[in-house]
């Protein structure tokens, strides 16, 4: 027989008469024809097909097709179900079909129960999305009762957030009463089930003479639930101790522990509302204390100058009254994000407290002794807070600090963090996580860190500096612990690199973290150091094969795995040398190569990069095209000595060229060619 395909103008090629067979199949259901089984369910008799219940449930073929002693029976009793349910499912079973909207809710909670202990998991899943939507006070109780007992960690999950948004009306109906210990126990131990505790403990009470058969043990396990410091002392001694549920002894050590301890160090409640930032207006909350405040919660990022867009207050060490913010209601939060003033290149330092009654103050960021710049992402351990102070120490223009925005939020992210500061894993050396750079020389300011590694050639792409004046120096928006870096220095040709590299968190400070000044480096540089805080990255070349200047494509910090990796859009192999350029002299290039390219190939001796687009830039340099030129001198024959620290910033007076249109800065309060006055305008406006 031909195996040849005939290649026939049947519409797509594909037979589909599956609801055919759904049909089929469906209409044996309570049909005796071909029927094997009987299934008797509280005294009603089903006729089914042993086949069918086998390939639609586990369950149910270890039970008929398992070797005990129903696989031998023509009947089979179904015990302890609920029989309108069980109609439900076994009519799922054979159609894939059930309608639970045309069903009691204490149906439909049966049918719940069934699919979960016959592993019908689709129907479960299901169910359970139907409840999530059915939630309402009368029945939560009953629902996150049967998610407990189950282990429905989704549906558990939602009914756990329905409570805590509905914690007092719960406590007022009457299902609550019908909690199982477990459940009950659960429930209150939340910091989230946040009501007045004389409340909760009026629940409990309730529940505890409703419950007359629990055992002393269970009985203390909710009570330890019970925050009795949050009670008032007039209702410790008038609404709890006339009910002899806690003891004297208690009651006084919920007495002592209020007048003793750090008002910060008791258990509080407080609303949880993950993702939702609770420092908005709408929510309640105000800045009660600053200049300008109106212009914190407003939520506008983006029109702001130095003399509008901004909340601030005057730098005194004397003083610390900061910015104040109170929240509508106490929230649980672990993370803020803050806006500081970032029209140029300044620097802030600065410190958060957070607390419930504004007297007893707990820091939870302390950035004091670091700078920061733009968005600060923040994250701390969760706290029940009410009060948010921000309080500025430092400036490196003036004695003003300003932010533009805050907000904070609960965060299910899992951050870690070490002394304070974040331990990043995704890379942080972003302009997107406010980072700069602040020294260099490229066409755009933040080539370094735009995160593009295959967009460069012999003329762009890249950051450079002059061997032997000034560096490349990358700012991160705020501290961060980090143990670990990656550079990609320029790879076209066969040139290699010597480098070192520095770090600081003040940008007066630095030490040395890396040297490869012994080295020979090239294309892609993982490099590991031991952990430390870091804000400024100084990465300063004293050695290039091929000419007098140093040039990084792109810097990463954390080091990511695998970016490496990523395909090369130019065609460029690392490993080999690749064809250079040729000269109209007809002379070799330096890598060797004499092959013909493109023109749309910048020449070997190609200017140097202009200036950064928009006015400003990132240093100057003199020869930073990629080979060697008229007047420098051959380095080949002897490596330099190590250099052990910088040689300075750069400065345009350091060199007779300037590429055309570049732009110097030299860091913060740097020259800047290009915008000369409109820097002075920042610096005294602000």
């Amino acid at each position: 027989m031909s195996n040849i395909h005939l290649g026939l103008p049947y519409p797509g090629g594909v037979v589909d008469h599956s609801s055919n067979l759904a049909h089929d199949i469906g209409a044996l259901y309570l049909n005796d024809e071909y029927s094997d089984v009987t299934l008797q369910v509280n005294g009603q008799i089903f006729r089914a097909h042993k086949v069918i219940l086998a390939a639609r449930s586990q369950y149910f073929r270890a039970l008929l097709f398992g070797g005990l002693r129903e696989s031998h029976q023509a009947e089979v009793e179904i015990k302890d179900t609920n029989l309108t349910a069980f109609k439900v499912l076994l009519k799922y079973i054979y159609t894939g079909w059930v309608s639970l909207s045309s069903e009691k809710e204490e149906t439909v909670l049966e049918i719940l129960g069934l699919a979960h202990q016959y592993g019908f998991e689709d129907l479960e899943s299901a169910v359970c999305d139907y409840l999530k939507d059915a939630l309402c006070i009368a029945n939560i109780c009953v629902i996150y009762d049967m998610a407990s007992l189950y282990n429905l960690t989704n549906l558990k999950t939602v009914c756990e957030d329905f409570m805590d948004k509905n914690a007092l009306p719960i406590l007022n109906h009457e299902s609550f009463y019908a909690l199982s210990p477990s459940a009950l126990k659960a429930i209150i131990g939340r910091d989230s089930f946040c009501a007045p505790e004389v409340h909760i403990f009026q629940g409990v009470h309730e529940w505890v003479e409703r419950n007359s058969d629990l055992t002393q043990e269970q009985t203390q396990e909710i009570l330890a639930q019970i925050r009795l410091p949050l009670i008032s002392l007039s209702d410790l001694l008038n609404v709890v101790r006339p009910t002899s549920l806690i003891s004297p002894d208690q009651i006084l050590d919920a007495i002592k522990a209020k007048n003793e301890s750090r008002d910060m160090d008791l258990q509080y409640r407080g609303y949880l509302m993950p993702g939702e930032n609770v420092a908005v207006p709408s929510k309640g909350a105000q800045v009660l204390q600053g200049e300008m405040r109106a212009n914190l919660l407003d939520g506008n990022v983006s029109i702001y100058d130095m003399d509008r867009g901004f909340t601030r207050h005057p730098i005194d060490d004397n003083n610390g009254q900061g910015i104040l913010i109170k929240l509508g209601m106490q929230c649980i939060i672990n993370h803020m994000r803050m806006m500081l003033w970032d029209k140029d290149q300044r620097g802030y330092s600065y410190y958060i407290e957070v607390s419930m009654d504004q007297k007893d103050w707990v820091r939870v960021v302390d950035h004091t002794r670091y700078h920061c710049r733009s968005w600060q992402y923040l994250h701390f351990a969760s706290r029940v807070v009410r009060y948010i102070r921000i309080v500025g120490t430092n400036n490196t223009v003036n004695r003003v600090f300003h932010v533009v925005a805050f907000e904070a939020y609960f965060s299910k992210q899992d951050v870690e963090l070490h002394k304070g500061l974040v331990v990043p894993i995704e890379n942080v050396a972003l302009v997107t996580k406010s980072a700069l750079v602040i020294e260099g020389v490229s066409r755009a300011r933040n080539n370094l860190l735009n995160g593009d590694i295959h967009n460069y050639d012999w003329d762009s792409g890249y950051t450079c500096h002059q061997l032997g004046s000034g560096s490349i120096c990358v700012q991160l928006g705020q501290p961060y612990w980090l143990s670990t870096c990656k550079l990609l220095l320029w790879d076209c040709d066969d040139r290699s690199y010597s480098y070192y590299i520095e770090a600081s968190v003040n940008n007066r400070d630095w030490e040395l973290i890396v040297d490869k000044t012994r080295e020979s480096c090239r294309s892609w540089q993982t490099l590991t150091f031991p952990p430390r805080a870091i804000v400024y990255f100084k990465i300063v070349g004293t050695f290039n094969t091929a000419n007098e200047v140093f040039h990084c494509v792109h810097f990463e910090t954390p080091a990511q795995v695998g970016s490496e990796n990523r395909p090369r859009l130019r065609g460029f192999d690392h490993a080999v040398a690749p064809v250079r350029p040729h000269h109209s002299s007809g002379n070799e290039g330096e890598g060797g190569g004499t092959a013909e390219v493109e023109a749309a190939v910048p020449a070997i001796d190609a200017p140097a990069p202009a200036g950064v687009e928009g006015g400003v830039g990132v240093g100057a340099a003199v020869g930073v095209g990629l080979s060697n030129s008229e007047g420098v001198r051959d380095r080949s024959s002897t490596r330099p000595e190590p250099v052990e620290e910088a040689s300075g910033r750069m400065r345009v007076e350091d060199h007779n060229v300037l590429p055309e249109g570049a732009v110097a800065v030299e860091g913060h309060g740097g020259v800047n060619l290009a915008h000369h006055q409109e820097c002075d305008t920042y610096t005294e406006g602000k």
